[in-house]
């Protein structure tokens, strides 16, 4: 199989972070995944999507009869139902103290309610994200450092109001002061997005919708700023790179 095709990369990194993606498929993926930067970065963005779409289910505690009977069903009479362990991708998601029986059982039913009322999580632009079709309309940057080296990568749904911020490559913590991320629009003045963290991943709320916030921006920024209150960059640039739209 000849893996040139975007729309083919596309279903099968969508396919890999939802853990569909199995068996044989699944290590060749792997391998090609290993080889490829462009396949790491398509598989990023999927966990990003993905892990917005985690962040809005509630988390819900299933009852003891749920356990009982999947326990009855896969294990010896005597064996112990071990405990559920998240994938590794969601492990920048989850809040301190946040159980993943709670995150398993809340997505379990979101995504039954996802696939039979998917109007109810998103508009229907975005339903094709349950295909693999397509990546969903989203504002995507991608922040190097001089060299051209890959260290951030931001990422927001067309109608959302958050963003999500990963490290994707080694940062050098600063002595002081703040990692903020900066807005540039075309003839206008940058305005802050907020604060990046040094290593893993932050949602940082936005006080409007993507749509309106970033329609006219076409350069992204951090700064290092002495606080995160800052309201124009004044720090040397630490990271920058393009603001893209994916329709």
């Amino acid at each position: 199989m000849r893996y040139t095709h975007p729309e083919l990369l596309e279903q099968l990194a969508s396919s890999y972070v939802l853990g569909t993606l199995q068996g044989g498929a699944r290590r060749r993926f792997e391998r090609l995944r290993a080889d490829r930067t462009d396949v790491q970065t398509l598989v990023t963005l999927w966990e990003v999507r993905l892990g917005e779409l985690a962040l809005a289910i509630p988390p819900e505690q299933p009852p003891p009869k749920v356990w009982a009977a999947i326990s009855a069903r896969t294990l010896e009479p005597k064996a112990q139902l071990a405990p559920l362990n998240p994938p590794a991708w969601l492990g920048w998601m989850l809040p301190a103290g946040f159980g993943f029986g709670g995150l398993a059982a809340g997505m379990l039913t979101a995504a039954a309610l996802f696939f039979v009322a998917p109007t109810l999580f998103v508009s229907s632009e975005q339903i094709a994200m349950r295909t693999g079709e397509r990546l969903p309309p989203s504002y995507v940057g991608l922040l190097t450092d001089d060299a051209g080296n890959g260290k951030v990568l931001v990422s927001s749904l067309r109608y959302g109001r958050t963003m999500a911020v990963k490290i994707i490559g080694p940062i050098n913590a600063p002595p002081a002061g703040r990692m903020v991320l900066w807005a540039n629009p075309n003839g206008g003045s940058p305005f802050a997005v907020g604060t990046v963290p040094v290593k893993g991943s932050a949602v940082v709320s936005l006080p409007d919708t993507s749509e309106k916030l970033f329609s006219t921006v076409g350069k992204l920024f951090i700064t290092l700023e002495p606080n995160d209150t800052a309201t124009s960059p004044h720090g040397p640039v630490l990271f920058s790179g393009n603001c893209a739209k994916l329709w």
